[in-house]
């Protein structure tokens, strides 16, 4: 049996017994953005079911243009207020640049190595929280995935300042 058979034969199993979830907008008004990496299982991790956060997934767990148009219409359309920004130890990203990327891969790309995982999620977050058209973000956390043990690091946080007018 093939992989891609193995997979459809898995499709029709899981759309046999698959919970229905109904509203396409996240129960816990959070997204998780995170690394492709094979070995992290967002849901388990976070403690997360089916219908409560969206989960994006790329290269390292950065913040790029495709994750800011997911996130626009995460906050906007689907009430979004809440954003984890998860990298993990081991990732491919680290210790790299750009120009070793460029090399291995023959891609002219900007790849967004990660020299030190608290700059990394230091400027990531920040961006986030500058980014006007992500308003609708209340609070933004950065953190550290630790492959062999599981457990996560809480390297930084932002919270959007409260207003007068909200307080009353």
């Amino acid at each position: 049996m093939t992989d891609l058979a193995r997979l459809l034969a898995a499709n029709e199993a899981y759309a046999a017994a698959r919970a229905n979830v109904a509203d396409a907008r996240p129960s816990r008004h959070l997204a998780v953005l995170t690394c492709m990496d094979a070995r992290i299982d967002v849901f388990a991790v976070l403690g997360l079911h089916l219908g409560e956060a969206h989960v994006l997934r790329n290269a390292g767990g950065r913040v790029t243009d495709d994750v800011l148009r997911s996130l626009a219409l995460s906050c906007h359309v689907l009430g979004v207020d809440t954003v984890v920004v998860m990298q993990h130890t081991g990732c491919g990203l680290a210790g790299v640049s750009d120009e070793d990327l460029r090399a291995r891969t023959g891609a002219d790309l900007g790849f967004f190595p990660i020299d030190d995982h608290r700059a990394a999620l230091e400027e990531d977050v920040r961006l986030l929280a500058a980014t006007p058209f992500l308003s609708p973000v209340r609070a933004i956390a950065g953190l550290v995935y630790d492959v062999e043990s599981g457990l996560l690091d809480d390297v930084v946080r932002w919270e959007a300042p409260v207003s007068r007018s909200s307080s009353r």
